[in-house]
This record gives structure tokens, sequence and C-alpha cells, in this order.
């Protein structure tokens, strides 16, 4: 992982501010939280801040932290810790390369030099036509179906050399190709197929007949039988004043 930092002041823009959609959805986040607590609400405000301008700037986190009543500093460091958030300009899609042990054993790679090869060898460094950048980060948490790079808020998985660069060139296009697995998986399954829960009878709702249908002999009837009851079972016998104990 790189050190993480605002970009220069030569690329800062002067000025931010939430337009008025967006900023009814940072109100809409804050409302979430009791008074007091609006910081709670700094990571989507910088998440909205960012999909409204495609990275986030000095001047965004000043505005934000005025309005959640943070520090500038708070800000930057929530903003400089998550990987999710650009502090920089970045391309129109913005490939996030998984490259952690469970990445890397199944081939992130391959998946880099490909990024390096179609989009340019640095990372945070958008194309001449604006259209496509690259970074490494830290765990994209899907590690099943590694290796993986995200874009927005999709994960393509499954990545190989090939398929990592037919997804840059359709990024290259202007398309959003389908996101998920792109080797055939539909989730998480074994690569192979299902090995578990693959007859319906076990899943579908329906009990199965017990070996003598409408009785109570099987597992599922007999662990419904009522049982005598803790009080019952535990309450002291009373006995007669004077009675030997």
């Amino acid at each position: 992982m790189s050190l993480r930092r605002l970009a220069p002041p030569e690329l800062q823009p002067a000025s931010f501010a939430f337009n008025l959609e967006n900023l009814a959805r940072v109100e809409k986040e804050i409302a979430k939280y009791p008074p007091g607590r609006q910081a709670s609400a700094v990571i989507s405000a910088l998440w909205i801040g960012q999909e409204q301008e495609g990275w986030v700037t000095h001047p965004m986190i000043e505005t934000i932290g005025r309005r959640l009543d943070m520090p500038f500093i708070r800000v930057l460091e929530v903003a400089t810790f998550y990987t999710m958030f650009n502090l920089a300009p970045v391309g129109k899609f913005h490939l996030q390369v998984c490259t952690t042990p469970p990445c890397t054993l199944r081939g992130s790679d391959d998946v880099m030099a490909v990024c390096k090869k179609l989009i340019g060898p640095a990372q945070m460094t958008p194309t001449a036509d604006g259209m496509l950048s690259w970074t490494e980060v830290e765990c994209l948490g899907a590690c099943t179906n590694a290796p993986v790079f995200q874009v927005y808020k999709d994960f393509y998985e499954d990545l190989t050399a090939e398929t990592t660069a037919k997804l840059i060139e359709a990024f290259r296009r202007g398309e959003n190709p389908a996101a998920g697995p792109q080797a055939g998986r539909t989730g998480s399954e074994p690569a192979g197929g299902p090995a578990t829960l693959i007859d319906p009878a076990l899943y579908d709702g329906h009990a199965k007949p017990s070996a003598t249908e409408g009785g109570t002999d099987s597992p599922d009837a007999e662990a419904k039988m009522p049982t005598e009851a803790a009080s019952d079972r535990e309450a002291p016998v009373q006995k007669p004043p004077g009675a030997a104990t």
C-alpha cells in the first residue's frame, strides 16, 4: 500500500458545495443519528461528495467538517484511511485492484500486469482520455471469488488476465459490463458447482413424509410432542406440618 495523501494544491479546486440533491442526501444521513452525533455521518457525507466530484478534495473536507462540527483533521483521517475515497482525480472508471494474499494466490499479479499495460504504469493516473485509472488496495472482502477489482460499487470477481483485458476495453468504450463473477459462477459457490443443498426436498419448504404418514414416529413429530413443564418437574412436594424430613 502506498502513502495516502490529498492531491497537491495545484490540483485542488477553489471551493466545494453539495448540489441541492446531494445536500438533501447528506441531511438525510445526518438525521439517522441522535442530536450531537452528527459526526457519525462523515463516511456517508464523504461518499456523497465523491460521487458528485469524482474525488475527495480539500475544500470538500472543510465543508463536511463545518457541517458535521468536526475538525478538519478528523475528517481528513477518515478520508485517508479508507481506500474507497479517491484523494486525487481519477478516471471515469477507476479500478481498485485487491492484492492481499487470497487475491495474490489466485492471480492478482496478472490482473495488475494487465492494468499497467492497458491503463498505465502509475497508480492514480488517469489515461489521456480520462476514461480509466487504477490503484492497488487492501482487502475488498471477496476472498472466495479472488482475484477481484472494484469499480464504483461493483465487484468484478474470478478475474484472469484475459477477462481483465476484456473488461478494461469495455470500460474504455464507456460500457458498464455485468459485475460479479467472470468465470461462470453465480455467486460464491464452489468453482465446480454446488456441492451442498442440491436436493430441493431439503429446502423447498415441504416436510418429507414420515414412514407412517401422519404418525408421530418421525423425529420432527416426536420433537414437537408436548413435554412436562419445567415447573411441574422441579416443584417441591408439599408435606404436612410436622412431617419428618
